[in-house]
């Protein structure tokens, strides 16, 4: 079911942001590490909205952030390429960290290669968000391109399937060199599933709504501990332990706490002084945390 975004009347941009993709048309995660690209909420757009101009966007949660103008959004040939791309390298592996279907294709600087055993792929020192290209210095991008360059060298079988060649060996100078890369195989091709991606908690914990040093525990955290609990408020309160698995240490180190909780300025106040917020075994996000362990 397409979902209705007031203001938003284009109908093939109404289609992309019901497709997927990296981050929806008009939702703020286009625009900064701290913006939210769920499709949980209504993102509303004042109808008289110029994406030429500077213009706001909320949704019902509460957050408003202030968008600099730039072109209105569409899929270039190369970002179609690259997803159809990605989508056909994830269906043909079998590996829990690059799917099963249906994923999303983020922008976070993937870079595929090939061996004997088949496909896989390793990340970029920075992936590069669409809109992010607006503020992006070729330069710097270019260097990004000559550390693929040098990877890809050892894989030139992987070079020649995926059809980079001249991707790799074209030097990055202008915005347009910056845009072919933002949107190519080697930057918009990392498989990400909706709760890993877009998805706001408890429905999961995206990349485009908490930071990536958080969220990136999921994918390699032991089953049987809680990343993401709840506080007695009922707001989201990620936490990891202290100590090492058989210490007998229950204590957990708070990593990230929503505005609404009640230890959201605790821990502002304790990463101030440069210290950790650490909260004993009997406090009942502790016990959350380590209940699946009991």
């Amino acid at each position: 079911m397409e979902r209705s975004v007031p203001g938003l009347t284009d109908p093939a941009a109404r289609r992309r942001l019901n497709q997927g993709g990296d981050a929806p048309i008009g939702a703020p995660c286009a625009h900064g590490a701290n913006s939210n690209g769920s499709r949980e909420g209504r993102v509303t757009m004042t109808p008289q909205t110029d994406p030429s101009k500077p213009h706001v966007e909320h949704e019902d949660k509460p957050w408003t952030i202030n968008i600099p103008g730039h072109p209105p959004r569409s899929d270039s040939p190369e970002y179609v390429a690259s997803r159809k791309q990605m989508h056909k390298l994830v269906d043909s592996l079998d590996h829990p960290f690059y799917g099963p279907e249906p994923v999303e294709d983020h922008h976070g600087g993937g870079l595929w290669v090939k061996d004997d055993q088949g496909w896989f792929m390793v990340r970029n020192m920075a992936g590069i968000e669409w809109s992010a290209q607006f503020c992006a210095d070729p330069a710097k991008v270019d260097l990004l391109r000559q550390n693929a360059r040098r990877l890809y060298a050892g894989f030139p079988d992987a070079v020649e399937e995926l059809g980079i060649r001249e991707l790799l060996d074209t030097p990055i100078t202008d915005a347009d060199g910056v845009q072919r890369w933002t949107d190519s195989i080697c930057n918009a091709s990392v498989p990400l599933a909706k709760k890993d991606h877009s998805a706001e908690l408890p429905k999961g914990g995206g990349v485009h709504h908490y930071p990536s040093p958080i969220t990136e525990i999921g994918f390699f955290k032991r089953d049987d501990f809680i990343l993401w609990v709840t506080d007695d408020a009922g707001e989201p309160v990620a936490v990891a332990p202290v100590d090492r698995r058989g210490s007998g240490d229950g204590r957990v180190n708070v990593l990230f706490a929503s505005e609404q909780s009640p230890l959201h300025a605790e821990l502002h106040k304790a990463q101030a002084k440069g210290q950790a917020l650490v909260l004993d075994a009997g406090h009942a996000v502790a016990r959350a945390a380590f209940a699946r362990q009991a």
